[in-house]
């Protein structure tokens, strides 16, 4: 089976990407594909190379960037929603003018067509957040 995977909600602010995540690694592990996992509204922020949370606890960000590397992984953050908060890679950095980039390497920023054409592909979408 064909998974698309959209995730809403922000690390440590909502159980929705640590779900998510535990989701998606359970159904690779269980030998489906994940087609795309797409990072929408707050979501975007699983997407930061810039966070650093407390040793004793889990980090979701490295979590996804890892499964994405493991399993050559489509990780889309929404480009709108990463404008918003401040979320860039190199090319919207430098288009706006901004002094650094904020989107780890393993996650690319795109629109909402991506999340389409991946619901198009999928046989299930699971989302998680509100």
């Amino acid at each position: 089976m064909k998974f698309a995977i959209v995730v809403y909600g922000a690390p440590y602010s909502h159980q929705a990407s640590r779900s998510g995540y535990l989701f998606t690694r359970a159904v690779l592990d269980m030998g489906h594909e994940v087609h795309r996992v797409f990072f929408y509204h707050d979501g975007v922020y699983n997407a930061s190379k810039l966070a650093a949370p407390p040793q004793d606890e889990a980090d979701i960000q490295a979590d996804w960037a890892t499964l994405g590397s493991t399993h050559d992984l489509d990780l889309v953050v929404c480009i709108a929603s990463a404008l918003r908060r401040g979320m860039l890679d190199p090319t919207e950095a430098a288009r706006y003018d901004k002094s650094a980039d904020s989107i780890a390497d393993e996650f690319s920023i795109s629109g909402l067509g991506q999340l389409i054409d991946a619901t198009l592909e999928a046989d299930k979408v699971v989302t998680f957040g509100v």
